[in-house]
């Protein structure tokens, strides 16, 4: 019962936290000179929109998962390169963003008068900051099809990008082995508790 209780009560921040990084991506695209995400109907924050069934399922059972990415046109940027970093970061970053506001939200509730529903809002502000900030750190890991892979590969350019191709399907049957036997938060935990503990002294 408590197990049930507790994906209801970090399922908001899925929710949020999976909206708003599709959405960054998107936007940040349109503003780089490519319409295919609005084109899509993707500039919204209806998580219908962006939720991937195994992602998400991923992020209910392990704690760890991904959205439905944004298809994004990189022949329609100006500076192909670089504005696609710019719209793999901006995922990553707007989650960071959220964390950061969930926080304050946090930190105001302890001017409310004590209650079993400010208990549960507690719970699913804090919930929401800690998801967001793993949607954050687990993005930036450097394999397809996360983020991280998108940046290194603008830095990198051609012969990370090489790489990447020919190694793709490989490359994301393994870290779905590392999500499923659960080493990722190996790799991730300590960077998520870092950042958690970081927003937390800025507030309290």
């Amino acid at each position: 019962m408590n197990s049930i209780l507790d994906k209801l009560l970090i399922l908001p921040g899925i929710l949020l936290g999976i909206s708003i990084h599709e959405f960054a991506h998107g936007y940040a695209a349109v503003k780089m000179g490519d319409d295919t995400p609005l084109m899509q109907d993707r500039l919204t924050l209806n998580p219908l929109k962006h939720i991937d069934p195994m992602g998400f399922i991923c992020l209910l059972l392990f704690g760890f998962g991904w959205a439905k990415p944004v298809i994004i046109n990189r022949r329609n940027f100006k500076n192909p390169r670089r504005d696609d970093a710019i719209v793999a970061i901006a995922g990553p970053l707007a989650n960071f963003m959220t964390a950061f506001l969930f926080v304050g939200l946090m930190k105001l509730t302890m001017f409310m008068p004590y209650s079993l529903s400010t208990q549960i809002l507690w719970e699913v502000l804090q919930s929401t900051v800690w998801i967001n900030l793993v949607l954050m750190i687990f993005n930036l890991i450097p394999i397809p099809p996360l983020d991280g892979h998108h940046i290194l590969g603008s830095i990198g350019g051609a012969r990370v990008w090489n790489f990447y191709y020919k190694y793709y399907d490989q490359l994301r049957f393994a870290m779905l082995l590392i999500i499923v036997f659960r080493g990722i938060s190996k790799i991730i935990g300590p960077a998520i508790h870092y950042l958690f503990n970081f927003l937390i002294s800025i507030f309290f």
